[in-house]
């Protein structure tokens, strides 16, 4: 196999995006006034989520499906690993000093979500960054690599519907309002995919500098698009 100068890098970015998005951002509910929109609520996580499948179309465009795989694979072992360690660290005992006995539930205020959230949010990323991957490397096919902005837009749109649709009902269906859950669904898709569009100049520079630096510039012609393999 090829060795990359960047290609590491990448996915060491992509893995730190994930994984503060997910711990440090979904905690906190945000509210904006748009105009015409008024106020909107959202989870503050959505303004850097996105830029994990930012990532995952630079990789697909420019490494391929079969590298962007070992990248999500990589992504989903961090967040399980964040998952467990979190139970853990949370149901040890806290030091019966008044700080300690205090911050016990600060962390689990802000690391303590319930089991189906946490599901959620890791089945949610996996299928939703495969769908991403899949759609993107079809497209370059299709397009003859031409018209970038139609696959990494139009991957996201795909990928960012099965991210949200399944997180949101995975891990509040039953517990909010339906349609408070196809409300929020709804809100968050498009905020992301909004996202993704006003990010595709950065895109498109990032995506060029690659392909030059790392003389690659790959089509997933007759790649194995099972998400179970890591080669």
């Amino acid at each position: 196999m090829r060795t990359y100068k960047y290609y590491d890098f990448i996915m060491a970015a992509f893995v730190c995006v994930l994984l503060c998005s997910n711990l440090i951002g979904a905690a906190k509910a945000a509210e904006v006034t748009l105009p015409l929109l008024g106020t909107v609520t959202f989870s503050a996580g959505v303004l850097f989520f996105p830029i994990s499948y930012i990532f995952g179309d630079i990789l697909t465009e420019v490494y391929g499906y079969g590298r962007d795989r070992r990248v999500v694979w990589a992504g989903f072992g961090a967040l399980a690993f964040a998952s467990v360690m979190s139970i853990v660290v949370l149901s040890l005992p806290a030091a019966s000093d008044p700080f300690n006995s205090g911050y016990q539930g600060h962390l689990e205020a802000v690391f303590g979500n319930a089991p189906r959230i946490m599901i959620g949010s890791i089945l949610a990323f996996w299928c939703g960054s495969f769908a991403n991957s899949f759609v993107l490397a079809k497209m370059k096919i299709w397009t003859n690599g031409k018209h970038l902005w139609t696959r990494t837009i139009g991957s996201t749109l795909v990928g960012e519907a099965v991210d949200s649709g399944l997180f949101y009902f995975i891990a509040f269906y039953g517990i909010w309002p339906l349609k408070q859950v196809i409300a929020i669904t709804i809100a968050q898709y498009f905020l992301k995919t909004g996202w993704e569009i006003v990010m595709t100049p950065v895109t498109y520079r990032v995506v060029a500098f690659l392909k030059k630096k790392e003389a690659e510039d790959y089509y997933d012609r007759n790649t194995n698009f099972t998400p179970f393999k890591l080669s």
